[in-house]
């Protein structure tokens, strides 16, 4: 079996080569899941109803999201209605939506989630490890396979969970530095693992905003509008190819040009 994992969705570049891209990815390369990251698909900050609608409708079977969950007026009150959504795991347990996804394919089941890092991020979350501990364990004997999103800033957190959870899951898949990074790997236990897969959007940018104001306030530390740029427009993401027993046997890192 196969997954694929796509990157930060970021504005609607991002979305519009997702659109464009997912049905056409998944005939190619004999997909049986794709999941996405949304969290910076509205204008570049969270994420919306009709936005979430439009990439389920496109073909991606389900959304993961990270720390800009909540940038977007009304979602708070929005997100229970997608039962192919979920918010972070670590957050608070009051906060509304699912934590957890589990799709089904020919008799497969996938448990899908997402935990926060710890370092350098803003939002207050639970231990990482011990979360994906506990749904780990409270779903045991649910599922044949498990994808989870590790949405961390360090690259040594999500290494770290890698390792943590090595022979226990099928993938441990990295986002929100929007920058792929070249370890594309299988762990001693058959786990997939990479630290970013990368950015879904307008690579002539800084991550994924217009360059010049970013620059500008590198340089002066006066404040800006980082809108969403345009250029050179790529989806990016990883697929792993899977056995029956949730075992990873493969996994590659993707681009498509827009």
């Amino acid at each position: 079996m196969k997954l694929l994992f796509i990157g930060d969705i970021v504005g609607k570049p991002g979305r519009e080569i997702v659109c464009a891209q997912v049905a056409k990815l998944r005939a190619q390369h004999g997909l049986d899941f794709i999941i996405a990251n949304g969290e910076n698909a509205a204008a570049g900050s969270g994420i919306t109803a009709s936005i979430c609608k439009s990439l389920l409708e496109a073909g991606v079977d389900a959304i993961t999201l990270g720390d800009h969950v909540w940038d977007q007026k009304g979602w708070e009150n929005d997100i229970a209605g997608f039962d192919r959504v979920c918010r972070p795991a670590n957050l608070p347990a009051i906060c509304p939506g699912r934590d957890h996804l589990v799709l089904e394919k020919n008799g497969f089941s996938l448990l899908v989630f997402t935990v926060l890092g710890r370092n350098f991020m803003g939002p207050k979350v639970d231990c990482p490890f011990a979360g994906a501990d506990a749904l780990l364990k409270k779903h045991e004997g649910k599922f044949q396979g498990a994808l989870v999103e590790v949405h961390m800033e360090a690259t040594s957190e999500k290494q770290a969970m890698g390792w943590y959870l090595d022979g226990r899951v099928t993938a441990v898949l990295g986002t929100h530095t929007h920058v792929a990074t070249a370890d594309a790997s299988l762990l001693k236990k058959q786990t997939a693992f990479m630290c970013d897969v990368g950015m879904t959007g307008p690579h002539e940018s800084v991550l994924g905003r217009e360059i010049e104001p970013v620059l500008g306030r590198f340089l002066d530390g006066m404040p800006r509008r980082f809108e969403v740029a345009t250029g050179d427009n790529r989806l990016s993401g990883a697929i792993v190819e899977f056995n029956m027993a949730g075992r990873a046997e493969k996994i590659e890192q993707i681009y498509v040009k827009g």
